[in-house]
Parts: C-alpha cells; structure tokens; sequence
C-alpha cells in the first residue's frame, strides 16, 4: 500500500509521521495516558510504576504553554505527553531526556492531527535550548529538575475538501462513511471512514479487501483537506480449513466446531466476530483470536486461525446479601468449567439467608447441582440439567422441595435465545390454606432479547424476558399456566455515561387455577431488595385477614402482578456512583393487575465499581406503607438493581 502526502501551499507535513497517523489506528488519541514504550531500556513515553533501576537518573520538570488559552485541548495534550505523564519519574541521563521529548513531540503531533489541525506547531525546549538546535551529545548538569517546555500553537481546524473514493471502492458513496465536504477531517475521522469502507467490501463476501493507497492534501490557504482513498475488494471466497492453536485441557477439535465456520461457506466477518464470542462464552478460554489469513489456499477459499489460552478448569467463589428486612444472607459455589474435555460445566451450589431475621428453625436452604454441556444442537446450543432442593420459610409459607429438570437453550443470534425444558418438582407447601403435598410436571418455555453494552452495568440498550410455564399437578390434578413479561431499558445521558437512566416494567398472571389450587411458590409477590424497595420480601399485596390463622397478617401472593422501577445511575467517579431510584409494584388475587392498590417506594443507593460488577448498598422508605410495613429498608449486595 502507498500513500502520499502534500500541503498547498505552506509548510510541508512530515510525510511519514502523518503516513504513520492514517496507516496505524494506535496513534489516535483516546482520553487516556500514552502507553508505555521503550527501545534500548529507554522509556520513551508511558508510564510503568514498576521500574527498573535507572542508570544516571535525571529529573526534569514540565510546563505546558499553549498559544490560544484553550484549555480543553490543552488537557488532551497533556494526557497523551508522555513528558508529564511521567513527570514523577526520572530519565536515564541527557539521551534519555532528549530522546523522550522527540517522541513526546511526535505524539502530540499526531494528537493535534486528531483534532484536524494539521498547522499546528511544537515546540520543545530543554533547560531553554530549543530541541532542534540541541547537539546530539548535549548535557544537563545544572541543578535538577531540568526545566521542560512544551510550547503549543495548536493552529486552525481543518474541515474536509474533495473526497475521491477510487478502485473497488469507486461506486460507494464518501458520505456513507461520515466522508463530508465541510465535515470533520480529524485523522480519527479518516480512519474510521477507511476502516468502514473496508467492512463493507468484506461484508460482501471478499476477506482481502484492503485500502491500497491513499493521497491526502491539505490546502492551508482554505484550511481544507482532500483525501483520495484507493481501495481493492479482492474476490469473494468461503471459509477455508480452520487451525486451533494453544488448546491443552479442552478437545481441539471441538473448539474447530464450535467456532460455527463451515469450510467452504461465503466468508463474513460477522460470523468471525461471533465465533470468538462463541469460545469466550465457553468460559474455559481467557483469550480467543479468530483470524483470516494473508492470502486464499489453492481452491479460493480463506484459511482461519483460532488462537486461544485456557483457563483454570476449577473455580470458587462466595458471596452475599443483607437487608436490615430480610436478615443477611450467604452463599457459596464450586465449579469445573471442562469436565471431560469439551467445556462441560459443572457447578455445586448452596446458600443459607434470613440470618438474623428468622428463628435457627426458620433460616432458609437452598442447594442445588447443575450441568452443561454446550454444543448438543450445533454451536448455538446447550444442554442443561440440575437438581436443586429447597427449604425455606418465607412470611408467606413453609416450604420443603426437590426439583429436578433438564432442558436445550439456543441462540438465535447474539441478542436472541431461546430455551426448553421439562421439569418434576416434588414440594410440601403450609400456607395459609393448609398442608399440600404436590407433584408438579411442567414445560417452562422463555425467550430473552438482549442488546445491552454491558450485562454488569449497562449503560445503553435493552432487556426483553418473555416467559411461559405450563404445569400440571400430579397429585391434585390441577392444571395452569404462568406467564411472565419483564423488560429493562438503559440510556446514556452524556457521551462519558456518567449520567444513566434505567427503567425496568414487569408483568405476570395465572391462569386456569384458582388461586388455592396454585402451589404457594408459584403465585406472584412484591416487595424487597429485587423488587420494591422500603418494604419487605414479599410484603406487598393480599394479606391474610383470618385472625384465627398462624398465617394472620402474612402475604398469600396472587395470580398476577405488576412491578416498575425508575433509577439515575450518576458516576461521581470512575468506581463511586449514586442512584436515586422509585420503585412500584402490585399483586392481585386476579388473573390481571389490580391498579388501584399500587405500592411505591422511593430512596438512594450507593455503587462501588468492581470488575466483577457494582458492588450495591440501597436505602428506600415506603411511601404509603399499610399498617404493619416497616418504615424503611436497606439493602446491600453485588450487582444493579436490574
């Protein structure tokens, strides 16, 4: 590939730090500090706090002088130099210092490109000499630090000019790519318009396509940049043979299948994407590349190159959640995420809640086996089975079970599963109308929509649950169906997210059974830390009015309900956030949603950022609370509300 350089008139660009801008995305300027660089021991720009022992260490200071005041331009520069990044540390000896000012020029350079000032002037000087006119062999050995200057003239804000697409590309349109006369000639721009422009032509089948020269003008008497960009498709080929390299523990061959790239199928760089996906949703890799090689083999097709590492097969973990309503409550898990090689997953579960809240007879179990086994019906596949027990004591009902099922879950595409699954739940229920025995068989069905940018702490997207339950009860022969609707949306108030609104509505109702004939821990309830917030688990809707009953004053649950939540997630800084938030739900003894009892709470909560999710502490009060709420709630635990 060539590429050509020219400025009309005025001063010339440097030809190849401006080739090097548009032919490496590294370049661009990202908000953050610059990355650590060195050549021969050398750091020449980044930051590395665990340094070797400098040879000859000098110190220096830095002073950054900008010709227009601007000082939000002034602070991106700043944060791409690695001459105050690195401000703290020193150099090693004159050399070092004069050879990290080179290359900090270049950077911001390359940084004032980025904002399309393609005049802008730099200027670097080292205890007051310019460093152009600083000999090759100069010395600093006056007092320390050494005084840095950094001069600025950021110059004038170029737009783009005339833009010519040529080759393969010549019948695609420059303004589909955000290519405008009069818009935004940032080198950022450029390189995003070229990546795009090279992803349609693969999206069409072609792996080779590549730019394969670029010519880019800037006529400083107009503050204009023309930009011609040569491009060729190559020809459309299908998938060739797929090679898996750093595979030990896990099968080679199945990690080959389950990429999803059939040999001789069109290419797509789509599906490449979602084959690495695919192995990384595997959870047995901690880093998966899917590559197409340099060239086609001998029948036109492209080879791809699977890299990977492996992961620890064993994990642990525990964790836990308190609720000055609910009592505190913990839990723990083991796991082996590739039991016989072709990453089967099998997990060990257990918890014990109402700590604190509930008699030593009352506290709540739960324990709980499950397996997978993905790749059952071809890559989007996966075959899950458990058996899971259940002693609780909720205010609502005593209950002892064991469930046992199994079931296929498919990924229509990422934002779309679907799953299946029969399941035999054997339980003894107390509640308010008695003792039952029952043995329900049941079919649970659901499909999920999910588009979020991120499933720990999302910022934009959407959420869709959808949800049927059909059951039948051995014993007493009754048969209903649960269905279910839940949907979570998030919006990102500012370009940094620092601002977030997320809602979340949820619907259900039963239907063909009275509400006696449905077990206990099949109605709907309302209220506590996942639901609504300043009221107890389960303390929203029907309550029990027989006196006479053990049960008196307690929730019954209800064949339908109703629950929203609005919150303003505000990053106060990267790790601490804020979320005032409202919450409000109702359960009915109808099979849809009684409105007129509609429960609302209102309070704050408190997020700290971790790399495995938020770590959560909400305060909520009710707001028109019955006789007998509590008159506030706190709830602690990892992870957003919704």
């Amino acid at each position: 590939m060539s590429s050509s350089v020219k400025c009309v008139p005025g001063r010339t660009l440097s030809r190849a730090l401006f080739c090097a801008l548009l032919c490496s995305s590294a370049f661009v300027w990202s908000g953050q500090g610059a990355q650590a660089f060195e050549i021969f021991g050398i750091k020449l720009w980044g930051s590395d706090k665990e340094d070797k022992q400098i040879v000859n260490p000098l110190r220096y200071s830095v002073t950054f002088k900008m010709a227009d005041g601007d000082d939000d331009l002034q602070e991106k520069l700043e944060n791409v130099s690695a001459l105050k990044n690195d401000e703290d540390d020193p150099v090693s000896g004159s050399l070092g210092l004069m050879t990290k000012a080179r290359g900090d020029r270049e950077q911001l350079v390359a940084a004032l490109y980025g904002e399309a000032r393609y005049d802008g002037v730099v200027d670097i000087s080292i205890a007051g000499q310019s460093l152009d006119e600083l000999p090759p062999d100069a010395e600093f050995k006056g007092p320390q630090p050494v005084p840095v200057v950094v001069s600025v003239d950021p110059g004038r804000k170029f737009t783009l000019g005339n833009i010519r697409l040529k080759g393969d590309a010549a019948g695609l349109a420059s303004a589909d790519f955000g290519l405008i006369a009069g818009g935004d000639a940032s080198s950022g721009a450029i390189l995003k318009a070229e990546a795009l422009i090279v992803r349609t032509l693969k999206d069409d089948g072609r792996p080779l396509a590549k730019v394969t020269d670029r010519e880019i003008v800037a006529d400083h008497a107009t503050t204009t940049l023309d930009v011609t960009l040569t491009v060729v498709a190559g020809p459309v080929a299908g998938y060739g043979d797929t090679t898996v390299e750093g595979t030990e523990a896990v099968d080679r061959d199945f990690t080959e299948y389950m990429t999803g790239l059939k040999r001789g199928r069109q290419y797509s760089p789509k599906e490449i994407e979602d084959a690495r996906d695919r192995l990384l949703g595997l959870e047995v890799f901690n880093s998966v590349t899917v590559k197409p090689a340099e060239e086609l083999d001998a029948e036109g097709n492209i080879p791809i190159d699977v890299k990977v590492s492996e992961r620890k097969p064993r994990y642990f973990g525990i964790g836990g959640t308190v609720s000055n309503t609910d009592g505190l409550g913990l839990e723990g898990y083991w796991g082996h995420r590739n039991l016989f090689g072709k990453a089967e997953n099998l997990r060990l579960e257990g918890s014990i809640s109402g700590i604190g809240s509930n008699e030593i007879s009352k506290l709540n179990y739960n324990a709980g086996i499950m397996f997978q086994k993905p790749g059952v019906l071809g890559p989007n596949s996966k075959f899950f089975t458990g058996v899971r027990t259940v002693y609780e004591h909720p205010d609502a009902y005593d209950r002892f079970s064991i469930n046992g099922s199994a079931g296929v879950s498919y990924e229509l595409d990422k934002r779309q599963t679907v799953s299946a699954e029969l399941a035999l739940d054997y339980s003894k229920i107390t509640d308010s109308f008695g003792k039952h025995d029952y043995l329900i068989a049941s079919v649970p069905l659901k499909y999920v929509f999910d588009n979020r940018d991120s499933k720990l702490n999302p910022t934009t997207g959407f959420r869709f649950l959808a949800s049927a339950e059909p059951s039948y009860d051995i014993n007493g022969g009754a048969a209903f169906l649960k269905l279910k609707g839940e949907g979570s949306t998030y919006l990102a108030l500012d370009d940094n997210a620092r601002f977030v609104l997320a809602g979340r509505a949820a619907m259900g109702s039963i239907v063909g059974a009275s509400l006696q004939d449905v077990p206990a821990d099949r109605r709907f309830y309302a209220g506590g830390g996942g639901s609504v917030r300043g009221y107890a688990y389960q303390g929203i809707g029907p309550k029990v009015t027989d006196k006479n009953s053990s049960f008196y004053g307690e929730p019954i649950g209800g064949l339908s309900y109703f629950e929203t939540s609005a919150e303003l997630r505000i990053g106060i800084t990267d790790t601490i956030g804020i979320v005032p938030f409202v919450d409000a739900g109702t359960v009915s003894t109808k099979q849809f949603p009684d409105f007129s009892h509609v429960k609302v709470g209102a309070g704050v909560g408190l997020r700290y950022i971790t790399p495995f999710g938020p770590l959560r502490i909400d305060a909520a009060v009710p707001l028109n609370p019955d006789p007998g709420d509590p008159s506030y709630g706190i709830y602690a635990g990892i992870g957003q509300a919704f």
